[in-house]
């Protein structure tokens, strides 16, 4: 299983990112996928989900109605479209796959949330 995210970065409070996370290893369009965060002294946080058909989504009581999660079963890529960003939204932005028992990462993208 891989998964590696991409584009965080730095931008002002109230701009929109888009994470992308491009999975291989398993059979991905049978899987929930998830986007967790870690923010510095803090413990990692489910962001949101998205089940294997994304049907159905679920978000975190802090980001609703600002981020929305999607996924592309063909090119085995899930999303996470941030808008109305906040500072505290700053964190280290985690792709996950919960397999037979196994929580699988990838290795992290840098959002940052400062003017």
């Amino acid at each position: 299983v891989q998964l590696v995210e991409s584009g965080g970065g730095l931008v002002q409070p109230g701009g929109s990112l888009r994470l992308s996370c491009a999975a291989s290893g398993f059979t991905f369009s049978t899987y929930t996928m998830n986007w967790y965060r870690q923010a510095p002294g803090k413990e990692r946080e489910l962001v949101a989900a998205i089940i294997s058909t994304g049907s159905n989504t679920d978000y975190a009581n802090s980001v609703k109605g600002r981020f929305t999660i999607s996924r592309d079963n063909a090119k085995n890529t899930v999303y996470l479209q941030m808008n109305s960003l906040k500072p505290e939204d700053t964190a280290v932005y985690y792709c996950n796959v919960k397999r037979y028992y196994t929580n699988y990462w990838g290795q992290g993208t840098q959002v940052t949330v400062s003017s």
